[in-house]
Formats: structure tokens, C-alpha cells, sequence
């Protein structure tokens, strides 16, 4: 008797559960905003940036210059392809996607490795965190590689990215790009 007792307040136990999810999916209580939202729309911001993007006035000094940053979608519209300094020698791309509910990117690097990122919501919605979750071609503990980054969207033609670089397993440099849409 005893274990019948307990298996039925179980079975209560589990449909009072299923009653009380279901009321408040039906009864006009809306859910926070997800961080799966939330990556989606930084997607579509992403997506937005298809163009060609420069700073007139580099504050990195290894890049001598006007910057120039093009945004193309590819996959079908399913992946934005980031190249700095295209046509030069230290030509790279990073390529950010979605992969179910996560938003990733792969940067590949002109010094031969390729860090790979997990992008997560920062301080608010304009603020985008890369996280470094491995790569190729590179040991983390002692090669000098990118290992993360943020992306701030400041409105439709202004985006402000940072980069940090590891050696040694060290933090190091931090490279910075203010970017404006260039206007054809």
C-alpha cells in the first residue's frame, strides 16, 4: 500500500507540473528573452554588415593606414565572411554561422592557425563575446594565436571590434577596429 501511495503522488506530482506549464504558456505569461533570441538576432546584425567597412584613423599601429574590412554573406545567406585587409599579404577571414542555437566563428589567421570561437550575449543586446573553444594548427598553452574578441554594434554604420592575442598562454595584445560603413 505503501508504494502505491507514493507511485500516485508521483503521478499527481508530474501531471500538477504539465497543468502549471501548460496554464502559463496559455495564459499570456511570456518567457524573458532566451540567449538563443538573443544570438539570433546578433546573427541577423551580422548578416547586416555586408559591405565595405573602414578606419580612416587606425589607433592599431601595425596596420599603417586605412583599415578595410569586407562583410559578404555566403552559404546562402547562411554565413558571414569577414576579410581585413584584403588583397595584401596579411589578408585574413573569419567566417561567422549559426549552428543550431549556438553562433559560431572561425578565423583564419595569416600567421597559419585557426582559432575557433562561441559568441555569447555581453553587458547588453549591442554587445557580442567570442570565447575561444579551440582551433587548428595551433597549441593554445604555447602558440600565439587569437583568443577572443568582442564586437560592438554602436548603430547601423558604426561597429567598434577588440581582439586579444595569446602567447605563451598569456594574455597579450589587444588589437581594436572602429569601423563605418563605407558609403558608395
Amino acid at each position: 500500500m505503501r508504494d502505491f501511495r507514493f507511485m500516485l503522488a508521483c503521478v499527481l506530482a508530474g501531471v500538477l507540473s504539465c497543468v502549471l506549464a501548460t496554464q502559463s504558456a496559455f495564459c499570456g505569461e511570456k518567457p524573458a528573452d532566451s540567449d538563443k533570441t538573443q544570438l539570433s538576432a546578433a546573427f541577423d546584425r551580422l548578416l547586416a554588415l555586408a559591405g565595405e567597412w573602414e578606419e580612416q584613423t587606425p589607433k592599431d599601429p601595425a596596420t599603417k593606414g586605412t583599415t578595410v574590412v569586407q562583410y559578404r554573406l555566403t552559404g546562402g545567406g547562411t554565413a558571414v565572411a569577414e576579410t581585413i585587409f584584403p588583397g595584401t599579404k596579411i589578408e585574413m577571414m573569419s567566417v561567422y554561422h549559426r549552428n543550431g542555437d549556438e553562433l559560431l566563428m572561425t578565423h583564419y589567421c595569416c600567421v597559419g592557425n585557426q582559432p575557433r570561437f562561441r559568441a555569447k550575449i555581453g553587458k547588453d543586446k549591442n554587445e557580442l563575446i567570442f570565447e575561444f573553444v579551440g582551433g587548428s594548427n595551433l597549441d593554445p598553452a604555447k602558440d600565439m594565436h587569437i583568443h577572443g574578441g568582442v564586437i560592438r554594434f554602436a548603430d547601423a554604420d558604426h561597429i567598434r571590434s577588440e581582439w586579444y592575442e595569446f602567447t605563451d598562454g598569456k594574455q597579450g595584445d589587444t588589437h581594436g577596429f572602429d569601423l563605418v560603413r563605407k558609403k558608395k
